[in-house]
Order: C-alpha cells, then structure tokens, then sequence
C-alpha cells in the first residue's frame, strides 16, 4: 500500500471513529431526553396516596390527608377542591354543611352524629379542628358522596370511585409488568400475576397514537400504570355511569298561571294551551314571620288543575313566592335551621300534590343575604333530585337595584339549579321615573348576553322570561308623569282610539302608540305578536333552554301559535 493510501486509510478511520462518538453522544442525548424521565421515580411515599376516580390528586391536596383509628379524614379546602364545591362551615351552629348530588348533610364540630336529609345518624368520626383547618370524617360520608372507599394499608393509599361512573375491570393473561408510562423503555410501579383482576381506567384525556397498544389500569393496590392491552382478557362493566337529569327533553315552554292567595286556581277544564309544555300555578307564598313556613293555596280546584295539567301532558312546577317580604326571607336565608324548615316544607308539598319540580319566586332581597340565597338553593337541590323534582329560579335583569338586582348570584343559581329564568320584564317599570318599554328587544338581547357572559349562565339552563303585558304611560300637559297602568297585551287594542299615532321602533321591535284623550297624553309601548316573535328568536340564536310567559290570560289566543312555531312544542 502506498505511502498515500495509508494517509487516506488513517483519515478515513479518525472520522469513522469520530462519527460512532458523536452516535454515542447523540444516544446518550436522547436516552436522557426521551428514555431517562421514564425512569425517575416521583412517587410521593411520606404521605397518604389519595386516589379518586382512577387520578392520583396526593400532589394537589392542600393538606395531608389524616387516618386515624381507622377512620379517613380529609381536609375540608381538599373536600371543597374534589367533591362538593360548596361544603360551607355553618358559624351560628359551628357546623359543616355538605351536599351532593342528592344528599345534604351537617355535622356540628366534635359530635359523632349526622344530619343526612333530615334524619339524625351516628357516625364514627367527627369535624376535627387542627391549625386553624377543618378535617371532615370523610370515610363516614361515603353515602352521602355515593362512593366506594379503600384504605390499602401496604401501599398507604386511599381509592375513592364514584358510584355514579362507569366501573370496568378485566384479567391479566400473564405476569405483567405494571409500567409508570406506555412504553417498555419504563420503570415498573406495580407486578400483577396472570388471572389477578385490574381495575380498567376509563375517559383519559391523554389517549393518543403513543399509547394506542397500551392500557391504564390500576391493580389492587391502588398503584396505576400501563400494561399491553393485548395481555388484558375478559373485560368487563361492572357498574354502568348513571346520568341523571330533571331537565325537559325540548324546549323549555313554560307559563305562569297567576292568581292571588284570596282567589282559587283557574277552572281551564276542556282546554289546552297550544305550544306550553309547563305550567306554573302560583299555589305557594311564604308566611310572613314564618321561619320557613309556607301558606299554600291548592285545595280541590288547585288539584283539579293539576290534574288537567297532566291529563294534557304539561309538568307541573308551581311558584313558590317570598311575597316580597325582605324581613322574612332575610330571617330564613340567616338560619340554616329556617332554610331546611323550608327546604322539608317544600319536599312535603311535591309529594302531597304529585308535583314535578318548584319554581322559587323569591324578589325584592337584600344584597347582603346573596350568598345565603344561593346556599338555600345548594341545600334545596339535591332534596329535589332524591324525589326526582325540578328545580327553576327566577331572577332579575343583573346591574341593577342592590334590592331587586344584586341580590342574586347568578353564576352559582345557573350551575346548582336546572334553570334559571330571566324575568325579561319591567325595563321601565311602576317605580321607574321615566316612561319607557316593558322589555325592549335590544335590551332583552344585551341582558341575555350579559347571563351568557358576565353571569357565567350556561345557555342550556336559562329560560327566557317574556310579558304578556305593557304600560299606558299617562302625561299631563307640564310633561309630567300622571299614571303608569299595566295593562294585558290582549287589550291593548280594545282601549287605543282609531287613528292613533303607530310607529315601529326596530330597535325594540315594538310599535309605539301615542294619543291624547282629555288634555293627557297617553305613550304605549305595545307587546304584540311581532314583538313576542322578536324576543321568542333569541332562545334559537343563543341556544338558550326555552322561555316562559308571565301570565296566563294575559295574551290574545294568536300568540300560541307563535310560541309552538318559534319553540317546536306542539
């Protein structure tokens, strides 16, 4: 070989050798990058492993969980985060209050009973308070969150499932391997022996192509990770997800059918209401100084009416209204105590009177209770999911009056409730001090924008409310305002002179009538046809969950087949 043959030799071997180092490098680069993490432990072993649903939450806890005498107690900030958003610390009793989906339960700090849906039970454990934060017995609360607890001693982790969610389990085919991630390139958390049972984790999100051979799964002692899918046989649903909803199938249709504690529900025997899928007879107020107590004006023509109703295929939810007494319902909001008085006053007249749901009427409140309010509603709704009852609460335009306006968390009665209703009514109202609209379209439209966006209402939950009714507003020749009548929608027509002055306003969508009888000018904002179909096109625009009418009687008998048409109810 020639002297040059051998320069090109050595050459050619420094740059072999230099491109297998930067392989290896490249290699190592990768395994670190790709490879390494896999194999990092980052279990958490000083503490109790919490385990809920098939997640393990240990490093989302604000506090350690705490097991003592064999009983599990969790943080109530950790309860609040993972089971029931609303578990609130009663001070007047010094007790905890919690709900779910159909149960409400109190403890008073220290004792070893429970108040569970108005029955008094012994538990095992008690509300413990350390470093100023309450620990709730939480594995004597399994009934009441409906879900299945297991203390594993030998791996110190607490499995929670939810009873209401869909349960599958299969066998292993052979020993496995239990990897921390899709990959054989993976540390082994767990070993299962072929025929062992494992626990099939369901609904992740992260499912992708990577894992697609692969399935999560958690063994019998609550570690999770992955296995083949091909060495899992025999799999299995043990327990089905329940969906349970008191909502109507279509579009919610609903009209109020208003009479006075003095008078009796309307005989509508022989009749129905084209286009109404639910009917709102007010049968029930509050008692003025009752502390929960309720007068209710049914008798044999209210279940006559119920009867009618439900011969016609209509759901029956009834109007519960405070009467507008502020002192009253301030006094019941105050008191947990009064609220569930009223809570079991309500639960008892639903299964008196075979009703289907309630429709809470409660106006005119002070600011200050707004939170209260809401806490009734938490506490009232899983009561009416025990019977299987609906529950609508009806609220008032936001940014307002702190009385008629601000008193309502709209957010929390829209997520707890199974409607809300907009009482799209009374823009220019009897204390307004200017004449004006009942419920102009552009304003009906700007307020549903604001449930939908401020209020944080989902759309599938509010029902829009829409007046059969107007103003005469009445001006005296100084430009002063001299009456403010309401007057129904059906006779609005009946009482306007021929040849009155009609202008169509397309920003509210309504014709505004102007005349003058004995030196006083008389302004009209007129509902009609025209503007109920204006308003009734939101709910197909926003997708909102159907509307109701305040009241019965109130409209000319065309309207119905305006709503059946605009809403699709027959």
């Amino acid at each position: 070989m020639s002297r040059r043959a051998k320069r090109e030799e050595k050459v050619k071997s420094k740059i072999i050798s230099k491109l297998i180092i930067v392989a290896i490098f490249l290699g190592i680069v990768f395994f670190v990058l790709r490879v390494a993490p896999n194999y990092v432990n980052n279990e958490i072993t000083d503490t109790a492993n919490l385990v809920i649903n098939n997640s393990n939450v240990t490093k989302d806890l604000k506090k350690n969980v705490i097991i003592e005498e064999g009983i599990i107690y969790i943080a109530k900030e950790d309860i609040q985060n993972f089971f029931d958003p609303y578990i609130y610390y009663d001070e007047k009793y010094n007790q905890i209050i919690t709900t779910s989906e159909s149960q409400v339960a109190s403890i008073i700090v220290g004792e070893k009973t429970m108040e569970n849906n108005g029955s008094t039970i012994k538990v095992s454990g008690t509300v413990i308070e350390r470093n100023d934060t309450y620990y709730i017995p939480f594995s004597s609360l399994k009934d009441v969150y409906n879900v299945e607890i297991n203390y594993i001693e030998s791996t110190n982790t607490i499995t929670v499932d939810s009873k209401n969610r869909k349960y599958v389990v299969a066998d292993t085919k052979k020993d496995n391997n239990v990897k921390a991630y899709p990959t054989i390139f993976s540390r082994n958390v767990d070993s299962i022996e072929q025929g062992e049972t494992v626990t099939v984790v369901q609904n992740k999100e992260n499912q992708n192509e990577e894992v697609d051979d692969w399935t999560e799964i958690r063994t019998d002692t609550g570690k999770l990770g992955y296995v083949k899918t091909n060495t899992l046989v025999n799999e299995y649903v043990y327990r089905e997800a329940m969906e349970e909803s008191n909502k109507v199938d279509e579009k919610v249709s609903m009209v109020w059918d208003y009479f006075s504690e003095y008078y009796y529900a309307p005989d509508r025997s022989g009749t129905d209401i084209r286009g109404i899928n639910v009917v709102s007879p007010t049968f029930f107020t509050l008692v003025d100084e009752g502390q929960g107590k309720i007068n209710e004006n049914v008798g044999d023509e209210g279940i006559a009416y119920i009867n009618w109703a439900h011969s016609n295929g209509y759901k029956v939810w009834p109007s519960l209204s405070n009467n507008s007494y502020i002192g009253t319902t301030s006094e019941i909001m105050k008191d947990y105590k009064f609220r569930q008085d009223l809570i079991e006053n309500i639960v008892s007249l639903i299964l008196k009177y075979d009703l289907d749901g309630i429709n809470i009427d409660f106006e005119y409140m002070y600011e200050e209770d707004k939170n209260l309010f809401s806490r009734f509603i938490i506490e009232l709704k899983p009561r009416l999911n025990e019977i299987g009852a609906t529950l609508s609460v009806d609220v008032t335009a936001p940014d307002g009056s702190p009385e008629w306006s601000l008193c309502y968390d709209r957010y929390t009665i829209g997520k707890v409730a199974d409607y809300i209703v907009f009482m799209a009514y009374d823009q220019n109202g009897i204390s307004s001090p200017v004449e004006g609209t009942t419920a102009g379209y552009n304003w009906v439209k700007a307020n549903v924008e604001k449930f939908l966006g401020q209020e944080g209402v989902e759309a599938n939950k509010l029902i829009l409310g829409i007046p059969f009714y107007t103003r005469v507003w009445e001006e005296n020749s100084n430009g002063e305002i001299v009456g403010k009548d309401a007057i129904n929608m059906k006779s609005i027509d009946s009482i306007v002179p021929e040849g009155a002055s009609r202008t169509w306003d397309d920003n509210l969508k309504q014709y505004y009538i102007e005349y003058v009888e004995n030196g006083i000018t008389h302004k009209i904002w007129a509902e009609d046809e025209e503007s109920i179909k204006a308003k009734l096109s939101l709910i197909e625009e926003y997708k909102l969950a159907g509307a109701s009418f305040w009241a019965k009687d109130r409209e000319p008998e065309s309207i119905w087949s305006i709503v059946s048409e605009s809403l699709g109810v027959e």
